[in-house]
């Protein structure tokens, strides 16, 4: 009997990946061989990473690596569920409450990932009565978040608490459905903006919604362990402790190990519980890694040498890369974007700082907007005088060799 050949349904995706490579767009994955660290082995390769969330060095701390053999040693490799069911141990609630006093807020709730807290939290909290309105550069887990929110939204441009106060002004004149004043108004921003490396202008945010009577909440994924008094976030650097709803962090950046958590008040942390999809639907995180975090708040608190080293680090290599003529955009923390313009140049910048032993990635659309293609850079508290020196003397030769500067 003769066999029926189908088509393939899914081969349009072939044409897609076709047309991502010609517009260089397309981005293979770099396959890291050793521990991550100042220092890697990326495709069989030792390089320099620029290219790592880890601002403190943590991933590969003494104490953190003793901290998840031990709690392997005690606990297994596995929690087996998730938390509502049978997987809540001591260490997921001593690990939330040292974050709870860490942070000054009442409670804390880990989440899997930074990503998980913010799609669980925004549409847990939000519906149609109320109102969303956003920074227009927030995070894409802050925008997904807000799509699984049943609460109409609305976006003020990057950064300007001018437009953000007319946009909540107007929220309160006009109300919500059938003109009946909205039951919550959150005002969602990152306290660092992952791609630029600009803090929010967080005073004037949180002054804003407290004229309007809307509630802030803070995604502070790449503040946590880089700004305020031992890395504590935005909210600490900027003194405002107790004006700021909900503060959401990662435990995966300087934290150096894997997760997410939301801190705010003892009522949200037990309707997060009840209602928030990702942590009622997902297995929670290993022994491992909630003793490591653990650790982790530790060492912020016992080794605020790292942070300043961190930033130390940060301004030299900004200053310098500034001085050699590249263009690093607005960015005030680690985070240092080198400007190119358009994504192939960004592929080719990046394919040759790779050869010349520095490991930096392109930053391309959808990322960011197809005209403002990037290498994004972070330096850490890891990273040596000599390692800085050979990354901009890179930097410096292939900006010349593609035309971006002069020398």
């Amino acid at each position: 009997m003769a066999t029926t050949r189908h088509e393939n349904p899914l081969a349009f995706l072939d044409e897609e990946l076709a047309e991502l490579r010609r517009q260089n767009l397309y981005r293979p994955l770099r396959v890291m061989s050793s521990a991550q660290g100042p220092v890697a082995t990326v495709d069989g390769r030792e390089v320099i990473s620029l290219s790592s969330n880890d601002y403190l060095g943590l991933t590969h701390h003494p104490r953190l690596r003793q901290a998840a053999l031990d709690a392997v040693r005690q606990f297994g490799a596995g929690s087996g569920a998730v938390r509502t069911i049978a997987g809540t141990m001591s260490l997921h609630e001593e690990l939330e409450d040292e974050l709870a006093r860490f942070k000054g807020t009442e409670a804390v709730l880990t989440f899997q990932s930074g990503f998980t807290a913010n799609t669980g939290v925004i549409p847990t909290i939000t519906g149609e009565a109320d109102l969303i309105v956003s920074d227009g550069l927030n995070h894409a887990s802050i925008i997904d978040g807000m799509r699984l929110s049943k609460a109409p939204r609305v976006i003020y441009p990057h950064a300007d608490v001018g437009a953000l106060r007319e946009k909540l002004a107007e929220a309160r004149a006009k109300g919500g459905a059938e003109g009946k004043p909205h039951r919550l108004i959150l005002v969602v921003t990152d306290g660092v903006f992952s791609m630029d490396g600009d803090i929010a202008p967080l005073p004037g945010i949180v002054e804003a919604a407290e004229e309007f009577g809307a509630a802030v909440m803070v995604d502070d994924a790449h503040a946590s362990g880089v700004l305020g008094k031992n890395g504590r976030g935005s909210v600490d650097h900027f003194g405002l402790h107790g004006r700021v709803a909900i503060q959401v962090g990662t435990l995966s950046k300087a934290v150096g190990v894997l997760g997410g958590y939301v801190a705010g008040s003892q009522a949200l942390r037990d309707m997060l519980i009840q209602r928030a999809r990702p942590f009622l639907f997902s297995t929670s995180a290993p022994p491992a890694v909630a003793a490591a975090c653990l650790e982790a708040i530790r060492v912020f608190l016992e080794e605020p040498e790292l942070i300043d080293r961190l930033w130390a680090n940060t301004r030299r290599f900004k200053s310098e890369l500034r001085r050699l003529g590249f263009d690093t955009g607005v960015s005030e923390t680690p985070i240092t974007p080198v400007m190119v313009g358009d994504s192939a140049t960004a592929q080719r910048f990046s394919n040759r700082l790779f050869d010349a032993g520095v490991f930096a990635q392109p930053v391309v659309y959808p990322t960011v907007a197809l005209d403002k293609a990037r290498i994004r850079t972070i330096v850490s508290a890891a990273h040596s005088d000599e390692m800085l020196d050979r990354s901009l003397t890179a930097f410096d030769s292939v900006g010349r060799e593609l035309g971006l500067t002069t020398g």
